[in-house]
């Protein structure tokens, strides 16, 4: 028997994107019915499933080696309470199922009963009471018949005890909570722009308001919630994890740049190793107390701590889901102060930096388009953020990277996209090297062209301005609009 789930539950169970799937639903391959994907088209998309559902048995039989067990116990699987509300929350659900199916057989054996009665009374001679009589023992008798259990049915209920769906209103966005995540780490960790501060309950920033399901306590907090905030179901975010299944927040999420405040930090050198002769990869860390807040693609200041004047703005090159550890991407150039005293070796891990920012709008916009990013030398710092913030999405159907080297230290990063590549059906990326950025900027272009086959696309341009120009006109000239191309000039 077909059975309904959601499309975010739907391609967790085919292990596919939830782009894909919409992609699929969009063009009529998969039944859906408001919202809800129908597991037998699924089946009949995804045959393979019924194996996977057969390896979840052996893969929870794994569980019984020690070893293996406590590694799931410790990353995988949520706290023992969470586990068991969850628990008696699918025992209640599976307990009202059965009341509902006993009232409905006693209801059918009663009018069976009295159809057989009223026949008799007539002289039992009736056949439209007899007809009757026996559409109803055989109505009854299929619906107890023992039937093949629909392994989709039976991965969707594990799912449930092992993760959550959370809701977001007014938003309608998704992202589902494993292990003992709270809420706010798993909206992070899917891409979302939460609002939070502190990030360990000291604020109050991170506030929602439980509409439907219910949650549980995962950390301390000393932010204290006012008795009509606790009665009217606000929690904080930083602080609770998911007991339901399925939960519905309320809360605002930050709509674009404006929505995110510019915030001053002193923050830690983890690390400073070299990527290429030129190009060095600096790891920041931010106390636990004052995470920055910042979204995918945007900017900040570094300056060193004794006020020397050694400051320099530099795009975040990493993903907003790690508020904590922030890395950057700098080239070696005379021109940045900051720059020079890095590479004399004038930090090291351990000194202390301030950080101002976010700046900038170089940022995703909401859409399910295909994606394109294209990026000159260290332009790639502020893309690779993206594309990580995409990724966590898993909302655009496919990406595609442009990468120009135009410094001899060429693709410094080339292994990264070449495992983006090989681990996600949906990333593509090309490589082009030439010392012009403006004649490097019209190879790219001519490849872009080549293998874009529609300008229905979403594309990030980052480099040096010459560079942007370049390609920014070849699109307008190919009938890219205007609003689908965004830019990044870096010096």
């Amino acid at each position: 028997m077909s059975q309904w789930v959601s499309i975010w539950r739907a391609a967790q169970l085919a292990g596919v994107p939830r782009a894909v799937l919409q992609q699929q639903v969009r063009a009529g391959e998969i039944e859906e019915n408001d919202g809800m994907v129908s597991t037998a088209s699924l089946l009949a998309l995804y045959p393979q499933l019924q194996l996977e559902a057969a390896g979840l048995a052996e893969r929870v039989a794994r569980i019984r080696d020690e070893s293996f067990g406590k590694r799931v116990r410790e990353r995988l699987l949520p706290s023992q309470e969470v586990l068991a509300q969850r628990l008696f929350q699918q025992s209640q659900e599976l307990a009202d199922v059965q009341r509902h199916l006993q009232r409905y057989h006693a209801l059918v054996v009663d009018l069976r009963e009295q159809i057989r009665q009223k026949n008799r009374e007539v002289g039992g001679d009736d056949p439209r009471l007899a007809a009757l009589e026996r559409a109803l023992a055989g109505g009854l008798a299929r619906v107890l018949a023992t039937e093949p259990v629909d392994a989709l049915h039976v991965m969707d209920d594990m799912l449930k005890v092992m993760s959550a769906q959370v809701t977001l209103r007014p938003s309608g966005h998704q992202f589902t909570v494993e292990g003992r995540d709270s809420l706010l780490q798993a909206g992070l960790r899917a891409g979302l722009n939460l609002n939070y501060g502190c990030g360990n309950g000291s604020c109050g920033m991170c506030k929602v308001r439980v509409t439907d399901g219910q949650v549980a306590r995962c950390a301390a907090s000393d932010y204290p919630l006012s008795e009509t905030e606790k009665a009217q179901g606000y929690v904080l975010a930083c602080a609770h994890t998911a007991a339901s299944s399925e939960l519905t927040l309320e809360t605002l999420e930050a709509a674009g740049p404006a929505d995110i405040p510019e915030q001053q930090i002193a923050v830690t050198v983890r690390a400073l190793r070299p990527l290429a002769p030129d190009t060095l990869l600096l790891h920041v860390q931010t106390p636990r107390t004052h995470r920055l807040r910042f979204l995918a693609g945007q900017s900040v200041t570094l300056a060193a701590a004794d006020g020397d004047g050694a400051q320099a703005r530099h795009p975040v090159a990493s993903c907003p889901c790690d508020d904590r550890n922030l890395h950057f991407f700098i080239p070696r150039d005379p021109g940045d102060p900051l720059a020079v005293r890095l590479f004399a070796g004038g930090v090291r891990p351990g000194d202390a930096l301030t950080l101002w920012g976010p700046y900038g709008s170089f940022t995703l916009a909401q859409a399910t388009q295909p994606l394109v990013f294209v990026a000159c030398d260290v332009g790639f710092a502020p893309v690779k953020s993206l594309v990580e913030h995409a990724l966590s999405l898993d909302a655009a159907p496919s990406l595609t990277l442009f990468w120009l080297a135009t410094r001899g230290d060429g693709h410094f990063l080339a292994n990264q996209c070449r495992a983006w590549s090989e681990a996600l059906d949906p990333f593509e990326y090309s490589l082009f090297t030439d010392t012009d950025p403006a004649a490097g900027a019209l190879q790219v272009a001519r490849a872009m062209r080549a293998d874009l086959f529609e300008v229905d696309c979403a594309f990030y341009l980052a480099g040096p301005e010459a560079f942007v120009a370049t390609v920014t006109a070849q699109l307008a000239q190919a009938g890219v609009p205007a609003a689908q191309i965004h830019q990044e000039v870096l010096p």
